[in-house]
């Protein structure tokens, strides 16, 4: 029994513990929400308030507006454009620190310039003018710099990833076109053009026939030739020789019954 209600009474401290804990939480995180919320309303009045002078008023006073404005617009750009991409890149944690360096400098500035604003002498301000605003060019120059480079790199990385995903729809396209692709091999007495090897004929010319087709008629013409050759004898030579020589007249056996071929006369 004492085991159950130490149990019970464990349980109880843990679950007020994690109420505790998860009340703290939660009164943090509305208290960063709120600090939040009041800081980019300061800072949109103040922005507010920087413009309106800087188109309101003339002299010192616009100037100095005029380079606030410059200032604050180019490092606040640069910090949501260096710390949206760090979250993808992990390489602009480097620029990022560079960038909390040059913030330093920045601030500085920017407070100079605000008491500036409230300082009496007009004159004496006047005369900061020339090294206020080369500093403010060198601090907006360097901000623009990290930030154009970001930029720069998310699209390089964006346009390598686009040219890669076309090479590779390329090849899923061609892959599902493969019946538009295949070659047809040619089938046995076909060219390759497609045309059918024509029979000979009295008109076929052999040197226009393939080379097998060529090499078997010749053969063919050497084995008809030897047969012929073996099935003549002695009297087929002889007749061929008298076919191809006329017999001379004068040299024929005569006959009886002949009659003597009589001179031909000319008158």
């Amino acid at each position: 029994m004492q085991t159950v209600i130490l149990i019970l009474g464990l349980l109880v401290v843990a679950f007020m513990a994690l109420g505790v804990y998860a009340g703290v939480k939660v009164i943090g995180a509305a208290r960063r929400g709120v600090d939040r919320t009041i800081t980019q309303a300061r800072r949109t009045v103040e922005d507010t308030t920087l413009r309106a002078k800087s188109l309101g008023q003339v002299g010192v006073s616009g100037e100095l507006a005029q380079l606030r404005l410059s200032l604050r617009t180019s490092m606040r750009a640069t910090q949501e454009a260096l710390q949206t991409g760090v979250s993808e890149d992990a390489s602009l944690s480097e620029s990022l620190g560079l960038f909390q360096r040059l913030s330093v400098h920045g601030r500085e500035l920017d407070d100079e310039l605000k008491r500036l604003e409230r300082e009496p002498d007009k004159t004496t301000v006047s005369s900061l003018l020339p090294g206020l605003k080369e500093r403010t060019g060198q601090i907006t120059r360097s901000a623009e710099s990290l930030r154009w480079a970001a930029r720069d790199r998310a699209r390089q990385f964006a346009d390598d990833d686009l040219a890669a995903l076309n090479v590779q729809i390329d090849v899923e396209a061609g892959a599902l076109r493969h019946w538009t692709t295949a070659t047809q091999e040619p089938a046995p007495g076909q060219r390759p053009d497609g045309s059918a090897a024509r029979s000979q004929g009295p008109g076929h010319d052999p040197a226009e026939a393939p080379g097998p087709v060529r090499r078997q008629g010749q053969g063919q013409g050497q084995e008809r030739g030897r047969r012929q050759g073996h099935g003549r004898g002695p009297g087929d030579g002889e007749g061929g020789a008298q076919a191809i020589t006329a017999a001379d007249p004068r040299q024929q056996t005569a006959y009886p019954w002949q009659k003597a071929a009589r001179p031909e006369t000319t008158n």
